[in-house]
């Protein structure tokens, strides 16, 4: 049977289907030697990714509120210090200064009353840092077996002494180290057949004032914080030490304690920082006295910069405070801080 006509051309004219890719996905004939080929994509079409903002509305609240810190501790914290290190280096007047170098910084360390405020300071933070943080933790300990109700009632006796006023605390502290028969400390000593003392106005018996008076009246602070350390531990590493048998002081010294250094260390840096800017027991209590026995070196700063008007010396001193505080911060971090996790 001969074949039809039009079949025999198709026969020698066929069409190749070709599925190839391209860029819009969608059939496309095309001629080839000898007829047309078809050619149809098998992926979609590429789809360029959306560029992401460099800022979103988050990223924008977020920098707008830590850059109203930035802003304060520029104005309050940084322009102040570096006004400061300028001022050291002139002879400062209201209207108009002397630039006179280093002179400010020759007569700070040529002068013996910078000195003696500075041992004194020493000193000072010596005995008051260590004994705070002891009797602190001790406290905080002897508190902790109470219901929180009575542990709240410990924590604010502890630190109303805090919110009172510092002129009202030097007011009953004046009553306390009174000089007469009639002051607290003077009848106590009465009572133990002892002779009385000028607490006060004796350069033996001042500082070891200043000192009670920090020791007794500072800790509330501090013991909250504590108290607050003591309960973030978990009561596990107790119940297993009483399954050892531990005593009391075992699990103090090997439970406890470990466990609450970083917040002794805390402490024990803003004690110092707190130390040797000590300024309002001294100014009220003995104005620096007698005989500069209790002259801090924050009482100093002042006394050179409102009473004798000489601010670029008390600005030098200041830069030079500055600078043992953030050594000694410095070395306390780098050796009681090394084996502290955070």
């Amino acid at each position: 049977m001969a074949a039809h006509p039009g079949l025999l051309v198709a026969s020698r004219h066929f069409y190749r289907i070709l599925w190839r890719k391209n860029n819009v996905g969608t059939l496309c004939i095309q001629n080839t030697a000898g007829g047309s080929r078809m050619s149809k994509s098998t992926q979609p079409a590429a789809v360029k990714p959306r560029k992401k903002p460099f800022f979103t509305n988050d990223d924008l609240w977020g920098y707008a509120f830590i850059g109203v810190a930035v802003i304060f501790f520029l104005m309050f914290t940084i322009y102040p210090l570096i006004s400061a290190v300028i001022t050291s280096l002139e002879d400062y007047k209201p209207f108009g200064s002397d630039f006179v170098g280093l002179k400010n910084y020759q007569t700070t360390f040529t002068n013996t009353l910078f000195w003696k405020s500075l041992k004194n300071t020493l000193i000072y933070t010596a005995v008051v840092v260590p004994l705070s943080l002891l009797i602190s933790f001790a406290v905080a300990i002897l508190i902790m077996p109470f219901k929180k109700k009575l542990q709240s009632v410990f924590k604010a006796m502890y630190y109303l002494p805090a919110v009172a006023s510092g002129i009202a605390l030097s007011v009953v502290w004046l009553w306390i180290y009174d000089s007469s028969p009639s002051g607290l400390f003077n009848q106590l000593l009465t009572f133990f057949h002892l002779p009385i003392q000028n607490w006060l106005g004796s350069s033996k018996t001042s500082m070891l004032s200043l000192m009670i008076m920090a020791l007794l009246s500072g800790q509330g602070q501090n013991i909250i914080i504590y108290t607050a350390a003591l309960l973030g531990i978990d009561n596990t590493y107790f119940e297993a030490a009483e399954l050892d048998g531990a005593t009391f002081m075992q699990k103090v010294t090997r439970i406890v304690f470990p466990l609450v250094k970083p917040t002794t260390l805390f402490l024990l840096v803003t004690g110092v920082i707190g130390s040797f800017q000590v300024f309002m027991n001294a100014y009220m209590m003995t104005g620096g006295g007698p005989d500069n026995a209790t002259t801090m070196i924050g009482l100093l700063i002042y006394n050179n910069a409102f009473t004798y008007n000489k601010y670029g010396l008390a600005c030098a001193q200041a830069v030079i405070l500055t600078i043992v505080i953030a050594a000694i911060s410095f070395l306390q971090f780098k050796m009681a801080g090394s084996d502290v996790e955070y």
